[in-house]
C-alpha cells in the first residue's frame, strides 16, 4: 500500500485526501494549521504537521501529493523528488513553464514518478472521446473546439487566483490550462499559437477571458476559450475528424450533467447519424481514477502521462500568449 503526505489542505487537498484508502494518509501540512487539523478530523487518518520538511524526511511516505496555490507547487514538488518521494502535483504545476526546469532535469536524473494533476483527462466523457479517436472511429482529426467558464462569485476579484504574483496569470492559468492540456491530448504539440487575453468584466489585474487559435504541424486547429464572465458555467469540447464528430457537454455538478454524443458522417454527407449517446451521472470520480492511474504507474516504473514534459508544453503555450499580450 502505497502511503502520502499532503501538503495543501484546502478544497483540492480535500478531494484529494477522500480518494486515499484507509491508512494511506500518513501526514498533512497546510501554510494555514487549522486547515490541516480539520482535514484530518474530517477524514480519520494521518497526522497534521507544523512544516513540509516532516512530510520529505518521513521514511515511511511513499509519495506526496502537492496542493497548494501555484506559487508554491514547483518548489514543493522539487523537494518531494528531492528527498526521493514519488509526486501527484496539481496543474498547472507552475506559474511558468521555467519554474518546471529544475523539476525535468531532477525527473531526467532519476528517482519517483511524478504526475501532474489534470484529472479532466479521466473524466468518463474524455476517456470514452479518447476511446473513440484511439480506435480510428472519427479518422484523421482535423480541429478541436473548446469553452470553459464560470462566472465567478461575490469577492472573486480579491482571490489569489486573480493575483498574478500568486497564480501566475488569471483565467488562462486557470481553467484554460485544462482546455490547452485536452487540446494536446488529442491533436498533439502546437507549431503555431495565436491569443488574445482580456479582461472584460471582472475589475482584477489579469485576464478574465482567453481566446486561443493553436494549430498543430500538420494544420490541424484547436480553438478555445476560457471565461470566468460565464455567466452559466459551461464545459463544452468537440472534436472532428473526416470520418465523424464527438461532442462532450458538462462535467457534472453546477456544469450540467456529463454527456457524450458521437456522430459519424454518411457516405452521401449532409447532416450526420448519431451513432452513440453516452449520459455519465452520478458522483464525480475523475479525482479517484486520477490517483489510481497514479498508483498504477509507480508499481509499474511508468512515466507519467500528463507528466512534467506535459505540464512543461501547456505552460510553454501559456507563457506565450502572455507575452503576446503584454502581460509576461
Amino acid at each position: 500500500m502505497i502511503r502520502y503526505g499532503l501538503i495543501g489542505a484546502g478544497g483540492v487537498g480535500r478531494k484529494r485526501a477522500a480518494c486515499l484508502k484507509p491508512g494511506q494518509l500518513v501526514a498533512v501540512q497546510d501554510a494555514d494549521p487549522a486547515q490541516a487539523h480539520a482535514l484530518v478530523a474530517a477524514g480519520g487518518q494521518g497526522k497534521p504537521v507544523a512544516e513540509a520538511a516532516a512530510i520529505f524526511e518521513d521514511s515511511s511516505i511513499d509519495a506526496v501529493i502537492v496542493a497548494t496555490r501555484h506559487d508554491a507547487l514547483a518548489e514543493l514538488a522539487l523537494r518531494a523528488m528531492r528527498a526521493g518521494k514519488h509526486v501527484l502535483v496539481e496543474k498547472p504545476g507552475a506559474r511558468k513553464a521555467a519554474e518546471l526546469a529544475p523539476l525535468l532535469e531532477a525527473e531526467a536524473a532519476g528517482g519517483g514518478r511524478v504526475r501532474v494533476g489534470y484529472n479532466h483527462r479521466f473524466h468518463p466523457a474524455l476517456a470514452k472521446a479518447r476511446e473513440i479517436v484511439e480506435a480510428g472511429e472519427l479518422g484523421p482529426l482535423l480541429m478541436v473546439r473548446g469553452r470553459y467558464g464560470h462566472g465567478g462569485r461575490i469577492g472573486y476579484e480579491k482571490e489569489w487566483r486573480t493575483q498574478k504574483e500568486i497564480s501566475g496569470g488569471g483565467e488562462l492559468i486557470d481553467q484554460g490550462v485544462h482546455l490547452i492540456d485536452l487540446a494536446r491530448w488529442f491533436l498533439g504539440d502546437f507549431a503555431s499559437v495565436r491569443g488574445t487575453v482580456t479582461t472584460l468584466f471582472w475589475n482584477m489585474p489579469v485576464e478574465d477571458n482567453a481566446f486561443l487559435e493553436l494549430r498543430a504541424t500538420g494544420g490541424a486547429t484547436a480553438w478555445l476559450h476560457a471565461s470566468c464572465s460565464e455567466w452559466k458555467n459551461l464545459f463544452s469540447l468537440e472534436i472532428y475528424g473526416r470520418a465523424g464528430k464527438v461532442q462532450i457537454d458538462g462535467l457534472g455538478g453546477s456544469y450540467g450533467l456529463e454527456r457524450l454524443a458521437h456522430y459519424r458522417m454518411k457516405p452521401e454527407m449532409g447532416p450526420p447519424e448519431l451513432k452513440n449517446y453516452f449520459e455519465f451521472s452520478g458522483e464525480d470520480e475523475s479525482w479517484r481514477a486520477e490517483i489510481e492511474a497514479f498508483e498504477r504507474d509507480i508499481a509499474s516504473g511508468t512515466r507519467p502521462s500528463p507528466g512534467l514534459a506535459d505540464a512543461f508544453a501547456t505552460l510553454q503555450i501559456v507563457d506565450e500568449i502572455y507575452r503576446q499580450n503584454g502581460r509576461a
